[in-house]
């Protein structure tokens, strides 16, 4: 019964904290949502100015809108100019105002293409702009070359040259291997679980200042004058981390379901992965509370290795984009396990037996951290 209540006391310390509330429970969604908006797909703009009412402009406008990759924003030519400027237009093409006139003649025609330097979606933007201008070129083109053989209007030309059918060249187009992100999953899917490794492991890892300070104000000493014993006190200490650990993560898996639709697959095989986590951190919070001097040391120390471990393993930067030294040396690391197994989880939507190998890794690392801690800190009250 004592070190539940050991325990219970250091999570109602920690939750009483009102600068806690920002950091636990409201920072981590805060980020799940920014984090959600960029890896999220945003469309690229091409603002349009081209004059209204034109029969062949308005058919150039209609195949540009036809890309469902980019957004078409038709505006006046001084604003398209200030869009491309500031950022809000990725590119802008300006359709001139003889245009219909132009094209009926069989005249050429010259489009104006405005992007911004550095832009890299507006080369996107140009290559996708060029080969819809092209298209609808070579339809002008057979419309006008076919004015010497037939005594029809303009119009019923181009109609024709529609309809006609030319035998071309087919590509077919063929995607090997397995993709990183599967199509139809969320953006915050993508999100949440690299930020829950993050947030759990830095919330339990700063909860080792509680340990510093217990034990130099000699705190640990009195309680251990008590008929309390030296295993009572380190298991209510463990606990207790592993309690904050635990909520920490509770809050990130059941905000993040309910508030972004967050699907984390297996409930299982999603439980034990947090769970073994948790115990990850609980120990390494153990262990580090034991090991500092003093409250600022400890604090350095716990958002130093928190957020060096948490970049190292994939929470911050996709651990997919890790390549060669880089990509092994993140396996030194409980997050990139971590990752591993939610990324098999929510992405895959996987089972228990296909994160089995990241469970006894995770559990290896757990153990480890644990038996040091309570070693140390064992230690540190009996000493």
């Amino acid at each position: 019964m004592r070190p539940v209540v050991i325990s219970a006391l250091h999570v109602r310390r920690v939750f009483r904290d009102r600068t806690n509330i920002f950091f636990v429970i409201l920072l981590p969604f805060l980020m799940v949502f920014m984090m959600g908006l960029m890896y999220g797909e945003s469309r690229p703009v091409l603002g349009l100015v081209a004059p209204q009412g034109s029969e062949f402009g308005d058919r150039l406008v209609e195949a540009l809108e036809e890309e469902e990759r980019i957004d078409v924003l038709r505006v006046e030519d001084d604003r398209m100019r200030d869009l491309v400027e500031s950022g809000d237009a990725h590119a802008g093409l300006v359709v001139p105002d003889d245009y219909d006139a132009r094209v009926s003649e069989g005249g050429r025609v010259e489009l104006e293409f405005v992007t911004r330097s550095g832009d890299a979606s507006a080369v996107d933007m140009g290559i996708w702009v060029r080969s819809v201008v092209a298209q609808e070129s070579s339809l002008l083109s057979t419309a006008q070359v076919t004015g010497t053989v037939r005594d029809e209007d303009f119009g019923e030309r181009l109609e024709r040259a529609e309809e006609t059918e030319v035998a071309g060249v087919r590509v077919d187009s063929v995607t090997t291997g397995e993709s990183a992100f599967p199509e139809g999953i969320s953006s915050h899917s993508l999100a949440a679980p690299p930020l829950l490794l993050l947030y759990t492991f830095i919330t339990a890892l700063t909860t080792c200042l509680g340990i510093v300070q217990s034990r130099r104000s000699g705190v640990l000493r009195r309680m251990y004058a008590t008929p309390t014993s030296a295993g009572a006190i380190v298991f209510g200490e463990a606990l207790g981390r592993f309690l904050i650990a635990l909520v920490q993560a509770l809050l990130i898996l059941v905000g993040s379901a309910l508030l972004f639709g967050v699907d984390w697959g297996d409930p299982l095989a999603t439980t034990l992965v947090t769970t073994v986590f948790c115990m990850v951190s609980a120990g390494a919070a153990l262990l580090l509370g034991s090991l500092a001097r003093t409250e600022g040391g400890a604090l350095a120390a716990a958002v130093g290795i928190s957020l060096g471990a948490g970049a190292l393993g994939g929470t911050m930067v996709p651990l997919e984009s890790f390549e060669g030294t880089m990509a092994e040396l993140a396996y030194a690391t409980p997050h990139a396990w971590g990752y591993d197994a939610f990324s098999t989880l929510v992405r895959d939507q996987g089972s228990v037996g296909d994160v089995a190998t990241n469970l006894v890794v995770l559990l290896g690392f757990a153990v480890a951290l644990m038996g040091l801690g309570v070693w140390r800190f064992r230690s540190a009250v009996t000493g």
